[in-house]
């Protein structure tokens, strides 16, 4: 059964669309119009179309990021994914920990990927659960009236540099060289942070869960819910670089494998070309070998 450990007022979101110029060399993106509401926003991703994937100019509904975070787990790798349930394209994909950008962090979407990461990924130990920190900052802790924390154990992110184009903010380069891509199908613009995530020591019976923030019909507000019977937070395994076609949740330190029939994977696992995804999906296994 689910519980729910938070409650949040949706109304207070706000973001603004971002005008993208992208070259073959670099894209800038900068915030332009009025701030927007969700609904707002939700209303301008229609989707559209660039001549050119290298070099094109286009005003985007949103700005989105994502965490592409690895760990090692008993001498194993794998990549974190979360499931999630998309009315509005009539499909259920796995995908990497995302959000939207707000308004006030569009020049810094870093802040907001570790925000989304502290939010929805729930690490519980022997002792409570899992604080977590980025370098030496403290992650928040969204949910420590009813989750208590481990005061002993957190884990770290750490950022993974790839080979990628520079993304600018203006004139400011985003930090921790991320991916960034215009998805055609949304009319936005993402960026994706690559991120390990490094377990402290005496964590044998870890749980992983996946915290999920639905709106409620009857109060109109965003609950936060987790629930230990669907973690929904699974570690796809890849080795020498390469998916193995394996899927696990993480329950008491022990891995429970789960079936892969039927799956897909979320557009950021799809073929990218230039600076442009046209695909709503991709199959599973084999988006995975673009983390």
């Amino acid at each position: 059964m689910s519980q729910i450990i938070a409650r949040k007022n949706p109304v207070v979101f706000k973001t603004q669309a971002v005008r993208v110029h992208a070259c073959p060399d670099s894209l800038t993106y900068t915030p332009v119009g009025l701030p927007q509401n969700f609904g707002q926003m939700q209303a301008q991703r229609i989707p559209v179309s660039v001549a050119d994937p290298d070099t094109f100019e286009l005003t985007v509904a949103n700005l989105g990021v994502s965490a592409n975070i690895s760990l090692e787990w008993q001498g194993r790798h794998f990549h974190l994914l979360v499931r999630q349930d998309r009315p509005d394209q009539g499909d259920n994909v796995l995908k990497l920990l995302s959000g939207y950008v707000p308004a006030h962090e569009l020049r810094v979407p870093l802040l907001t990927a570790m925000t989304e990461i502290a939010e929805e990924l729930l690490l519980e130990g022997s002792d409570g659960w899992l604080g977590g920190r980025y370098h030496n900052t403290w992650l928040p802790s969204p949910y420590a009236d009813c989750l208590p924390v481990d005061k002993r154990c957190a884990y770290n992110l750490m950022p993974c540099q790839r080979q990628t184009k520079p993304v600018f903010c203006g004139d400011l380069p985003l930090v921790e060289q991320p991916r960034a891509y215009v998805h055609l199908p949304s009319n936005s613009l993402q960026i994706v942070y690559n991120l390990k995530l490094e377990l402290p020591e005496g964590c044998s019976t870890l749980s992983a869960l996946h915290a999920d923030e639905a709106l409620d019909a009857e109060s109109g507000e965003l609950l936060a819910r987790m629930d230990y019977q669907q973690p929904e937070l699974f570690l796809a395994e890849v080795r020498n670089g390469a998916p193995t076609n394996q899927l696990y949740t993480l329950e008491k330190g022990v891995l429970i494998k789960q079936r892969t029939d039927h799956l897909w994977l979320s557009e950021a696992l799809a073929p990218q070309t230039g600076w442009v995804v046209a695909a709503p999906r991709c199959e599973w296994p084999a988006g995975l070998v673009r983390l």
